[in-house]
């Protein structure tokens, strides 16, 4: 599904990167390739929200075809996560970088990235997919629904932010090499690696699933990518929803 090889095309200006990704995908375009914007007027996040544009940061999509299932496409997002996480601890350090159920990459407690999953139905039998990809590396966005941080805020005070365009070759570098592991065995290994960097283990929070609530215990990532969670009436594991801690991690 990954192409380390895959050609890179920038725009200065673009509405969002993962929506000009569908539009070349419901023309019959199949990839692989990098989309990746200067700056976009109508980002946007998971549910609807908004991403906002800050210049110098990461704004990416990539646009492939598969013929894997949905529910292993959905494990993509589970491999961005990690490449990122990977891509950030290269400047920063080992080890800093970690990661929020289902896709947040945090350093120091803050979000450092968003990833977004589109797909649909392509040619000859064939998913779709695109991964769309923002990366605070040059500043963080203001009026998000939890801390932010940036690159740059990591970095020491005299060293510059990465290049947008460098910082993709080392994320899609890890990221072609993780897809390669998955290829050859399964998700357990990537379950490992997340489970390895998972911010919050054993925490209480609360899962937000539109107008329901769940409470409980972080007990660990099932086989599936579900988040396993202990609650007052046993184990249950969470396909989907937004999750907040209810104690500091």
């Amino acid at each position: 599904m990954i192409d380390g090889r895959a050609p890179v095309e920038t725009f200065d200006e673009i509405d969002s990167t993962i929506l000009e990704a569908r539009r070349r995908a419901e023309r019959g375009e199949t990839g692989p390739i990098w989309l990746v914007a200067r700056r976009q007027t109508a980002g946007r996040g998971r549910r609807g929200r908004t991403w906002a544009t800050c210049d110098g940061n990461l704004l990416a999509t990539y646009l492939c075809t598969t013929s894997r299932p949905p529910t292993e496409i959905a494990l993509l997002g589970f491999a961005a996560a990690l490449a990122i996480a990977d891509a950030v601890d290269s400047y920063i350090g080992p080890g800093r970088a970690r990661l929020k159920w289902p896709n947040d990459v945090l350093v120091d407690n803050a979000k450092a990235s968003g990833i977004m999953l589109d797909s649909g139905a392509g040619p000859a039998g064939v998913n779709w997919v695109a991964l769309g990809l923002g990366v605070n590396l040059a500043a963080a966005p203001e009026n998000l629904d939890q801390p932010a941080t940036s690159l740059r805020a990591l970095l020491p005070p005299d060293a510059l932010a990465p290049e947008p365009l460098a910082f993709l070759s080392r994320l899609s570098d890890r990221l072609a090499a993780i897809d390669a592991q998955y290829q050859a065995h399964g998700f357990e290994p990537m379950r490992q690696a997340w489970l390895t960097r998972a911010h919050g283990l054993g925490r209480e929070v609360q899962v937000l699933q539109g107008d329901q609530t769940l409470q409980g215990r972080i007990s660990g990532l099932s086989a599936r990518g579900e988040l396993e969670l202990e609650t007052s009436n046993g184990r249950r594991l969470v396909a989907a929803g937004d999750v907040y801690f209810l104690e500091p991690v």
